[in-house]
């Protein structure tokens, strides 16, 4: 755990004891403040006061004795509409933040030039921080991962000499880190997604820009049009730049050209890595992870040699892609995690002759930007909420069913594929959230696994 010192002797609110709210509450009263908790959860109340946490109803508390509210990344801050912890906190005058801000301030008060690597994204964040710190490890560097990726920050080991830390960072941890300064921050990509939250796409893509703003080296991909204004308006106040791309950066930074990476340099392009056959890291996308995850090695100093023994082996993240195993010609993937029609569309651009497993509770846009890759559909399973509205979009030109649920899309898609007789992928990519049906991305992804493995005849992927 890392102790937050920098509240010692002061009273502090937090609202929120889900996920990372638990280990922050304990992290600030190992550093001697006094923590008042609150959660809409009688449980999580519970079990915060049963591991020596104080709590109360903090609509009563007398706040002008907190220094701060710290607060829950999953709490709303300004959309819909404000919480009302958020709303008493600035009546009372006080500073709301979260536990990355508190890791910020502890590493600048402790050890201000560890290496920390910060990364975000609205796509591939989770396989990036995943990857750096797997090639990290490998090569035998001290690495702690955590964040948003599923292990919270201030449970990880303090900061320390060259002991890195590589932590995924979502926009709603980052509009909680006003001091966020990273030695290595990493911008992959921006596209819709969140807007509940944030409003509108320029305060989105604002709150991602605080990320790499006062970074000492920025790592940003340019595949998109605000991901690459923000490069250049980052190079125009002074920030180290490094372009990543699926595509070509010209003479500078790392791309791919198909499977393989290269760096830019002054007489051309060097190679650095080739991804065929890493199952792991396919397709386009994963490639400008790739790119990111070589430029960010890098910056550490990492050899070319040790960057690709650590891609070579790189195991994937569970609902990432992820091969579960096959019957006969037939693969059948788990992307549970694609729960937006630009995560989705990776997934279609990476294979042929899809019985495709979608649904759930739909985002705006729902899945007609999706349509250039319905050809490559052989036929599509309907589950949840979104069944009306997906039907709807494939019309005639896709053969659909309404599976209702994922146990009959599973069956159903296996017997398909068995009956084509040809090479085939069964592919779960919703392109929606969960929430209609499971609690979280996770659940669901494991009970495709659980169902996938029962079927008769299959042949488990290694490691699945």
């Amino acid at each position: 755990m890392i102790p937050v010192t920098t509240f010692a002797g002061q009273s502090v609110a937090l609202f929120g004891l889900g996920g990372s709210g638990l280990v922050t509450a304990l992290a600030l009263k190992e550093g001697g403040a006094r923590v008042v908790a609150c959660d809409d959860n009688p449980a999580k109340m519970a079990e915060a006061q049963a591991r020596g946490i104080e709590t109360a109803d903090l609509r009563e508390a007398d706040w002008s004795r907190f220094s701060a509210l710290v607060l829950s990344p999953g709490v709303p801050l300004t959309h819909p509409e404000p919480h009302w912890s958020v709303r008493l906190a600035e009546e009372a005058g006080i500073e709301i933040v979260g536990d990355i801000e508190l890791f910020c301030r502890e590493r600048a008060k402790v050890a201000p030039n560890a290496p920390f690597v910060a990364i975000t994204g609205t796509n591939g964040k989770s396989t990036t921080t995943a990857l750096v710190a797997h090639i990290l490890r490998q090569a035998g560097r001290d690495v702690q991962m955590g964040g948003n990726i599923g292990t919270a920050i201030l449970s990880l080991e303090p900061t320390a000499g060259n002991r890195i830390h590589v932590v995924e960072c979502s926009s709603f941890q980052i509009d909680l880190a006003p001091s966020l300064a990273p030695s290595i921050g990493v911008l992959l990509n921006i596209s819709p997604d969140h807007l509940d939250r944030h409003g509108t796409m320029e305060n989105y893509a604002a709150i991602k820009e605080r990320l790499v703003a006062k970074a000492k080296t920025a790592v940003i991909g340019i595949d998109d049009d605000l991901s690459r204004a923000i490069a250049k308006a980052c190079a125009a106040r002074g920030v180290r730049v490094v372009p990543v791309s699926a595509g070509s950066t010209g003479n500078e930074g790392v791309f791919a050209e198909g499977a393989r990476l290269f760096r830019g340099a002054p007489d051309g392009p060097i190679p650095v890595a080739d991804l065929d056959g890493i199952h792991s890291l396919r397709g386009a996308h994963n490639a400008q992870n790739a790119a990111a995850a070589v430029a960010i090695a890098q910056a550490l100093g990492m050899s070319e040699d040790e960057i690709r023994s650590g891609l070579k082996s790189f195991p994937g993240l569970p609902h990432r892609m992820e091969e579960i195993g096959r019957i006969g010609a037939a693969l059948f993937i788990n992307d549970s995690k694609a729960t937006n029609a630009d995560s989705t569309e990776k997934a279609l651009k990476s294979f042929d002759n899809i019985l495709w497993i979608l649904g759930g509770k739909p985002k705006e846009g729902g899945i007609e930007p999706l349509r250039p890759y319905f050809p490559k559909i052989r036929k599509a399973y309907l589950i949840g909420a979104a069944s009306d509205a997906f039907s709807e979009t494939l019309g005639e030109g896709v053969p659909h069913e309404r599976a209702e649920t994922l146990d009959r899309a599973v069956a159903h898609a296996a017997q398909d594929a068995a009956a084509l007789g040809a090479p085939a992928v069964v592919l779960l990519s919703p392109a929606c959230a969960s929430y209609d049906q499971y609690p979280n991305y996770e659940v669901r992804g494991d009970h495709f696994r659980e169902l996938v493995k029962a079927l008769p005849g299959i042949n488990p992927t290694m490691g699945a």
